[in-house]
Protein backbone atom coordinates (compact mmCIF):
# COMPACT_ATOMS: atom_id res chain seq x y z
CA UNK A 1 0.00 0.00 0.00
CA UNK A 2 1.28 3.59 -1.03
CA UNK A 3 -0.07 6.70 0.16
CA UNK A 4 0.43 10.02 -1.46
CA UNK A 5 -0.67 13.33 0.75
CA UNK A 6 -1.53 16.58 -0.51
CA UNK A 7 -3.74 19.19 0.48
CA UNK A 8 -6.36 21.46 -1.03
CA UNK A 9 -7.13 24.37 1.20
CA UNK A 10 -7.32 23.23 4.79
CA UNK A 11 -8.44 19.59 3.41
CA UNK A 12 -5.89 16.65 3.80
CA UNK A 13 -5.78 14.13 0.69
CA UNK A 14 -4.39 11.03 1.40
CA UNK A 15 -4.74 8.75 -2.05
CA UNK A 16 -3.74 4.91 -1.08
CA UNK A 17 -2.81 3.02 -4.05
CA UNK A 18 -2.27 -1.42 -3.02
CA UNK A 19 -4.22 -3.29 -1.01
CA UNK A 20 -5.86 -2.15 2.59
CA UNK A 21 -5.58 -5.08 4.45
CA UNK A 22 -3.60 -6.72 7.52
CA UNK A 23 0.02 -6.07 8.01
CA UNK A 24 0.78 -3.16 5.33
CA UNK A 25 -1.78 -1.64 4.56
CA UNK A 26 -3.89 -1.40 7.37
CA UNK A 27 -0.17 0.06 9.18
CA UNK A 28 -0.15 2.34 6.24
CA UNK A 29 -3.58 4.07 6.53
CA UNK A 30 -2.77 4.21 10.35
CA UNK A 31 0.54 6.01 10.23
CA UNK A 32 -0.58 8.76 7.59
CA UNK A 33 -4.12 9.58 9.32
CA UNK A 34 -2.30 10.06 12.74
CA UNK A 35 0.66 11.90 10.90
CA UNK A 36 -1.46 14.70 9.64
CA UNK A 37 -3.56 15.00 13.22
CA UNK A 38 -0.35 15.32 15.11
CA UNK A 39 0.28 18.29 12.65
CA UNK A 40 -3.07 19.73 13.98
CA UNK A 41 -4.72 19.12 10.25
CA UNK A 42 -8.25 18.02 11.24
CA UNK A 43 -10.23 17.22 7.44
CA UNK A 44 -9.00 14.52 6.45
CA UNK A 45 -10.36 12.83 2.74
CA UNK A 46 -9.35 9.34 1.88
CA UNK A 47 -8.98 8.58 -1.88
CA UNK A 48 -9.47 4.66 -2.55
CA UNK A 49 -10.10 4.88 -6.17
CA UNK A 50 -7.17 2.27 -6.25
CA UNK A 51 -7.30 0.30 -2.97
CA UNK A 52 -7.64 -3.42 -4.94
CA UNK A 53 -8.70 -5.22 -1.60
CA UNK A 54 -10.27 -4.67 1.86
CA UNK A 55 -10.45 -6.99 4.61
CA UNK A 56 -11.40 -6.88 8.33
CA UNK A 57 -8.21 -5.27 9.26
CA UNK A 58 -8.66 -2.71 6.62
CA UNK A 59 -12.01 -1.76 7.81
CA UNK A 60 -11.41 -2.00 11.44
CA UNK A 61 -8.47 0.50 10.89
CA UNK A 62 -10.60 2.72 8.73
CA UNK A 63 -13.16 2.88 11.91
CA UNK A 64 -9.92 3.48 14.04
CA UNK A 65 -8.85 6.21 12.23
CA UNK A 66 -12.54 7.65 12.21
CA UNK A 67 -12.64 7.45 16.01
CA UNK A 68 -9.43 9.19 16.41
CA UNK A 69 -10.30 12.08 14.31
CA UNK A 70 -13.70 12.58 15.55
CA UNK A 71 -11.68 12.22 19.15
CA UNK A 72 -8.84 15.51 18.21
CA UNK A 73 -12.38 17.18 16.83
CA UNK A 74 -11.56 16.75 12.96
CA UNK A 75 -14.27 15.26 10.32
CA UNK A 76 -12.55 11.89 8.03
CA UNK A 77 -14.33 11.19 5.01
CA UNK A 78 -14.10 8.71 1.43
CA UNK A 79 -13.85 9.37 -1.78
CA UNK A 80 -13.97 7.71 -5.32
CA UNK A 81 -13.91 4.13 -3.34
CA UNK A 82 -13.24 1.06 -5.72
CA UNK A 83 -16.21 -1.06 -6.24
CA UNK A 84 -14.30 -3.70 -4.05
CA UNK A 85 -14.70 -0.92 -1.22
CA UNK A 86 -17.75 -0.35 -1.95
CA UNK A 87 -19.31 -3.96 -2.00
CA UNK A 88 -17.84 -4.53 1.40
CA UNK A 89 -18.72 -1.28 2.81
CA UNK A 90 -22.20 -2.18 1.43
CA UNK A 91 -22.04 -5.76 2.85
CA UNK A 92 -20.93 -4.27 6.60
CA UNK A 93 -23.79 -1.86 6.57
CA UNK A 94 -20.36 0.99 7.04
CA UNK A 95 -21.14 2.88 3.95
CA UNK A 96 -23.25 5.60 6.18
CA UNK A 97 -20.54 5.58 8.67
CA UNK A 98 -17.41 6.12 6.98
CA UNK A 99 -19.84 8.94 4.54
CA UNK A 100 -18.39 7.96 0.87
CA UNK A 101 -18.82 10.83 -2.02
CA UNK A 102 -18.53 9.95 -5.93
CA UNK A 103 -15.76 12.46 -6.51
CA UNK A 104 -13.25 14.56 -4.66
CA UNK A 105 -15.24 17.45 -5.28
CA UNK A 106 -18.27 16.62 -3.51
CA UNK A 107 -16.41 15.46 -0.25
CA UNK A 108 -14.84 19.24 -0.44
CA UNK A 109 -17.46 20.94 -1.00
CA UNK A 110 -19.11 19.41 2.07
CA UNK A 111 -15.80 19.73 4.16
CA UNK A 112 -16.47 23.49 3.32
CA UNK A 113 -19.24 24.10 5.88
CA UNK A 114 -17.42 22.67 8.69
CA UNK A 115 -15.19 24.60 10.96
Amino acid sequence: MEVTERKKGDVTILEFDGRLTIGRGDVVLREAVHKALGEGRRKILLVLENCRALDSSGVGELMAVRASTIRRGGSLKLAKISPKVTNILAVTQLAGVLEPYDSIEEALADFAGLP
